[in-house]
């Protein structure tokens, strides 16, 4: 996407003046008489989310009013500008005066002005933003870039985003920005150890692979990335049903995001050696699609038996996860669509993370809330690690009973990682079911910004 954003003198852009229920009556008595006079006669009552364009007597667009949340109020949405470029007529504008953050309204600006486009023509808003003072417009580019890719990997259809064209828009990252790239794909998974990604992968014409990525100065701390990359899930020989199926080609969400996290480490030059590791599948069924109580070893030499074969996101994880901590890096982070237990505990908007830093947990967590990228932990509960036990092989991949299956989810991926300085799992959801300011329903990018922000911190 081109650059939101414009560079031109603000006193040519149209200025917005927000305000809230308890500012406007002295922001209305401030206006023009006429403007005034247009605004009582359109009831205007500055109400969050509400926009009133308001004329100059040559009738040309003078200024444009635009409703907050109180200070008072029990949540102020601060992409609530967001709703802008959907609502303003086309030209630059600038903010007259500070709503009530004016970085994050100008980033919701940015992200509400997506689009997605490819298989039928949509009107882009014709609309650009003169940055507020102080706000560094390159850096929510690539932000708002940033978001653009993980929305259009993600609301693109199965039948167009395989494992294949995931493969391919990695690359395409790759060679933009001068990293090394290579991939593993079919039966040569097996021959370099990677059972469970072939395991899940195998029923399907379409390949599975194990996309790598790597790029920065190898004496920088190391960073590795880990991604699921399910490009459709059937749910396996468990099959999923139709209503469960629907939005099963966002299911490679976190391969998506961790790409988009990519973009912004390589494009801002963090001073740090970045690992990408995606496993990339479509979860079919076939006659030789793996069933459930199978038992198959994984590259980390733990066998796995298998409790459910729509638990498969975190057994093609394992072996990636696997590989990274063989490394040992400084920090390894992995991202998957991966339980809907996570979205009953805490909803679309809020993915649980998991780690035992407790000081990388408080740093995630500032992050998350400074960048309004909500991320909530949660607890690698020890107790319930024993629900894994196996009769017959070392862990089962879906413990029976339904209980904190997010929170087993991670006990089970912390089983694959065991070198890594420090390690954070997120179970996100990247897709915005109903729209909101600045984030238009579909594929959404999550948890990645707050993550950037916390990288740039500790590598900038």
């Amino acid at each position: 996407m081109s650059s939101i954003f414009e560079t031109a003198p603000s006193a040519a852009a149209i200025p917005i003046i927000f305000a809230t229920k308890s500012s406007w009556p002295a922001i209305r008595d401030a206006l023009p008489a006429p403007a005034r006079q247009f605004a009582q006669a359109n009831g205007y009552a500055a109400k969050p989310g509400a926009s009133l364009v308001l004329p100059s007597a040559e009738g040309e667009i003078a200024q444009v009013l635009f409703g907050l949340e109180d200070d008072t109020a029990r949540y102020r949405d601060p992409f609530r500008a967001g709703s802008l470029p959907g609502l303003l007529p086309a030209g630059t504008y600038r903010f007259a005066n500070a709503p009530h953050d004016a970085r994050l309204a100008a980033l919701g600006f940015a992200l509400g002005s997506y689009r997605f486009t490819r298989y039928r023509k949509g009107e882009a808003p014709e609309v650009k933003l003169v940055p507020p003072d102080g706000v560094d417009a390159a850096e929510l580019t690539r932000m708002a870039e940033a978001a653009t890719l993980a929305r259009d990997l993600v609301n693109t259809p199965s039948n167009d985003m395989g494992p294949v064209e995931l493969e391919a828009a990695a690359r395409e990252l790759a060679e933009r920005h001068g990293a090394q790239f290579k991939s593993i794909v079919g039966d040569e998974l097996t021959q370099q150890n990677f059972p469970l990604i072939h395991a899940v992968g195998m029923a399907s014409p379409r390949a599975p692979r194990l996309i790598e990525l790597n790029w920065g100065d190898a004496a920088h701390p190391k960073v590795t990335l880990v991604g699921k990359g399910v490009c459709f899930d059937t749910g396996g020989l468990d099959l999923k049903p139709s209503s469960g199926m629907l939005l099963m080609k966002k299911d490679m969400g976190g391969a998506a995001n961790v790409l988009a996290l990519a973009q912004m480490v390589m494009d801002a030059g963090l001073k740090l050696r970045l690992r990408v590791l995606i496993a990339a599948v479509e979860n079919a069924v076939a006659g030789n699609a793996f069933r459930p109580l199978d038992v198959f070893p994984s590259r980390k030499g733990i066998t796995v038996e298998i409790g459910n074969t729509d638990a498969e996101g975190r057994l093609i994880l394992a072996d990636a996860l696997a590989l990274a901590d063989e490394e040992k890096p400084d920090l390894l982070i992995d991202m998957g669509t991966l339980t809907g237990a996570a979205r009953v505990a805490l909803g679309p908007d809020l993915p649980p993370f998991y780690t035992q830093d407790d000081k990388l947990a408080a740093d995630i967590a500032r992050c998350a809330m400074a960048e309004h990228d909500p991320l909530w932990r949660m607890p690698l509960w020890a107790p319930y690690d024993a629900w894994l036990d196996s009769k017959v092989a070392t862990i089962n991949n879906a413990p029976s009973g339904g209980f904190a299956g997010s929170i087993t989810c991670a006990l089970f991926l912390q089983r694959f990682v065991e070198h890594a300085k420090s390690w954070l799992h997120l179970d996100i959801f990247a897709w915005t079911p109903s729209a909101k300011p600045g984030r238009p329903e579909g594929g959404e990018c999550q948890g990645a910004r707050a993550l950037y922000k916390l990288l740039s911190e500790r590598y900038g």
